[in-house]
């Protein structure tokens, strides 16, 4: 069934690809466009109806079934809205997604947090059918993310952290050795805001280097790390009753 759920995605995937609607196929195949949906959402196709899809596309059950295999070969760079939301939704499966994406173990994950064993793996079955793992036996863990792997602007997940871990986050006087807090302020033309932006951009992948690097440390050697860098045209509210008006 798993397998059959990646095919179906990628023949949706596909039609979307080539500019193709339900609309389309449901002319494609004399059907109407409320059976259609249905046929995708139920994942309820014969093969015949696979082929006569396909052939909508000029592609053969066999060329699917390719594109399905280097879809799953291939790591993912993002996830989309509808994944974000539902890894939002759930803080103990994003606890283990971040867990994961810092090159925790299973055993690492249930020996750090009050989570148990069963429910554990099943929030890692989760992250496999979301993509972002393989789960692999006795509960090993493949990574299916690209280095530059990140999370959508604005998105579900950053807008969580947001609402619920910022004040938590700079709660902090950022005086231990391990904590820097830094805050500048200029006037900066759009021209040099761009370089800059670019050298936070260098900045991040340094960091993602770093990361990766230091998954090969024993687990007691790494401690979870976050940074938060941000740029934006921007002057206190508190200061903007003192402006001058233009007439």
């Amino acid at each position: 069934m798993p397998q059959t759920n990646q095919l179906i995605d990628t023949l949706k995937k596909t039609l979307k690809a080539h500019g193709k609607t339900y609309a389309d196929v449901s002319i494609h195949l004399e059907l109407s466009e409320a059976s259609v949906k249905r046929l995708f959402s139920d994942k309820s196709f014969s093969l015949q109806r696979l082929d006569q899809i396909c052939q909508l596309i000029d592609l053969e059950i066999s060329d699917l079934v390719k594109l399905m295999e280097s879809e799953a070969r291939s790591p993912i760079t993002s996830l989309t809205v509808e994944q974000e939301r539902e890894l939002a939704a759930d803080v103990e499966l994003l606890l283990i997604a971040v867990c994961v994406l810092n090159h925790w173990s299973y055993e690492e994950i249930i020996d750090y947090y009050n989570i148990a064993e069963t429910r554990c793996i099943q929030y890692l079955a989760k992250l496999d059918r979301l993509k972002l793992i393989e789960l692999l036996p006795k509960n090993r863990i493949k990574l299916r993310v690209a280095t530059n792997f990140k999370w959508m602007e604005d998105g579900p997940i950053q807008r969580f952290y947001k609402d619920k871990l910022e004040a938590d986050f700079f709660s902090s006087r950022f005086v231990k050795e391990h904590e820097r807090l830094i805050v500048i302020n200029g006037m900066l033309a759009a021209s040099s805001n761009a370089v800059f932006q670019r050298k936070l951009e260098q900045l991040v992948r340094e960091f993602d280097e770093l990361n990766q690097d230091d998954a090969q440390l024993p687990f007691e050697q790494r401690f979870g790390t976050t940074v938060v860098l941000a740029v934006r045209r921007w002057q206190y509210g508190l200061f903007e009753s003192l402006r001058k008006r233009k007439a």
